[in-house]
């Protein structure tokens, strides 16, 4: 399960980024990629909460270490509540408060992509 959430959440960075990049045109006035933004933003937003529900509802692992300090498994997990909540205020945002959906979003991908990040370095 947690390698299908590994693969998830490099699907759903992409659509943060294609949404970021789409987001701006619609910012500038390019009221033509309005469609294509909702429909890959709906597709985001289905591959982030798959990925979460898969993270919320694998089984615990078979050892259990308990570190002192912040590990990257713990930083992980205290962003994942960051981007998790984040992403649920861009949806409930999303036709209601477009300064307030973008500042969540840009939020949601900054802690996103970090809580990637740190299990790589």
């Amino acid at each position: 399960m947690l390698k299908l959430h590994q693969l998830i959440g490099y699907v759903t960075l992409a659509g943060m980024v294609t949404q970021g990049i789409l987001g701006t045109k619609l910012y500038e006035g390019r009221s033509r990629y309005y469609d294509t933004h909702k429909t890959i933003g709906n597709l985001t937003s289905i591959s982030y909460f798959t990925g979460a529900g898969l993270s919320l509802f694998a089984p615990p692992p078979l050892t259990n270490k308990k570190q002192k300090g912040l590990s990257s498994i713990k930083a992980h997990k205290y962003l994942a509540t960051l981007h998790f909540s984040a992403m649920v205020a861009t949806n409930v945002l999303a036709e209601k408060n477009r300064r307030l959906h973008r500042a969540a979003a840009f939020t949601a991908f900054g802690t996103y992509a970090t809580a990637i990040l740190v299990f790589k370095f």
